[in-house]
């Protein structure tokens, strides 16, 4: 076993037919599947091999998953999988360095016996003699291991390992970039898919709602939510789950719909959070989330909320200017259940406008928070309706530019009694 094998090179013009046929442009044009085919099609036939292989990591990055091949199509599809640093493939990922192996009857011995072994079990059963892999690296990292093998002898030229690792940048991009987009578009059906199209109608009251995916950053766990009780109670929720892709929109998923039990049970806001606290700390461990949550009473008269660590929202008073509503932060969710939430009652006479949002509708890299949240009070007035409100607030503050964050945006009107917009 040899990290670099040296004997027998090809000529140069060789090499550079070669170089072309796996840079072609016309792969350019090929999804990643039908890429990473041609590519080890091309790849075996060029190096004379019997076998071409990918493994990707899994998301865990404990375990590489057979992904593509050419000549043990039957490992992918029984999606074989080797733990990292053990066998050659999960060798190579570890090394993030070529290898070459050359008796792979001996190697497959010390696999049996030994924790340094380094036969992979997709090459066990085509009962290869010679494997040559490299590692797939998109920034810096690890992200998979491509190898060819053939059941011959035979001896890895330099130039060999540098075609394989050529292949394999050209394959890890694809890859990424694909892995990418199919998270961005999976992550933005989720979101959209669980964010209401309108909110519900409700006498008394006027609502609206925005989100605005960022340009930079794309879909993250920003959500609003409204929806009416069996007490009568009208509840109403705007959050932020850190980070962005589809894995924080499937936990700001989960984190809803944990909101909107917990909410049938009790109308208290406070006791709510504690509860979907206590949830996300149990089975979100790694998460961490901001989030308002207030019930509107029967009578509509008052809005009570609980503050999880979220931006204060905006009050528009009948016949005033927009101001910051003054209430209590506690700790956001997913940080410490030893601390008490608290509630904050507010009055909600007919005019009365709030304007709950998303960090990504005030925040800027080069300017003062605080300030943005101010100005965004003083763009807001009295006699808007709900809609009129959002695209006021939207207007005031992105200056006709794309948000580099997601938005999540909910404006609600009082309404005179038995009213409804």
């Amino acid at each position: 076993m040899t990290s670099l094998a040296g004997a027998g090179t090809v000529g140069s013009a060789e090499q550079l037919r070669r170089l072309q046929a796996v840079t072609d442009a016309a792969l350019s044009r090929l999804g990643v599947e039908d890429l990473l085919r041609e590519l080890l099609e091309r790849t075996k036939n060029l190096l004379r091999t019997d076998t071409a292989a990918v493994m990707l990591l899994d998301a865990a990055g404990s375990e590489l998953v057979a992904t593509a091949a050419s000549g043990l199509e039957r490992e992918v599809c029984l999606g074989v999988r080797v733990p990292f640093g053990r066998g050659f493939a999960g060798t190579v990922a570890a090394r993030g360095e070529p290898l070459a192996v050359e008796q792979a009857e001996q190697a497959e011995h010390t696999e049996h016996t030994e924790h340094t072994g380094t036969v992979n079990p997709m090459s066990l059963g085509a009962r290869l003699v010679a494997a040559l892999g490299v590692p797939m690296i998109s920034d810096g990292q690890v992200i998979g291991v491509l190898y060819v093998g053939t059941r011959a002898p035979r001896r890895f030229t330099g130039q060999d390992i540098e075609l394989l690792q050529l292949v394999a940048d050209r394959a890890a991009h694809a890859t990424v970039a694909r892995l990418h987009s199919l998270d961005h578009a999976a992550a933005h059906a989720l979101q959209r898919s669980l964010l209401p199209a309108r909110p519900p109608r409700l006498p008394g009251l006027d609502l609206a709602v925005r989100y605005v995916p960022g340009a930079e950053i794309g879909v993250g766990g920003d959500w609003y939510d409204v929806f009416d009780l069996p007490s009568g109670y009208i509840g109403i929720a705007v959050g932020d789950v850190a980070g962005n892709g589809l894995r924080a929109a499937v936990v700001m998923g989960r984190i809803r719909s944990a909101l909107r039990a917990y909410a049938m049970e009790t109308d208290d806001p406070a006791e709510v959070l504690t509860r979907l606290d206590r949830e996300v700390q149990r089975f979100e461990p790694d998460a961490m989330a901001t989030a308002i949550y207030a019930v509107i009473g029967p009578d509509l008269a008052t809005l009570t909320l609980s503050n999880a660590g979220h931006l204060p929202p905006v009050g528009i008073e009948p016949g005033g200017a927009g101001r910051l509503t003054v209430v209590k932060p506690d700790l956001p969710l997913g940080t410490d259940l030893r601390i008490a939430r608290y509630t904050t009652e507010l009055p909600l006479p007919v005019g009365q406008c709030m304007l709950f949002y998303t960090d990504g509708l005030v925040e800027r890299r080069d300017r003062s928070l605080t300030a943005e949240i101010r100005r965004l009070a003083e763009a807001l007035g009295a006699g808007h309706s709900a809609e009129e409100l959002c695209t006021a607030a939207m207007a005031a503050m992105l200056d006709d530019a794309a948000p580099t964050d997601d938005i999540a945006m909910l404006a609600l009107r009082r309404t005179p009694a038995g009213t409804e917009v």
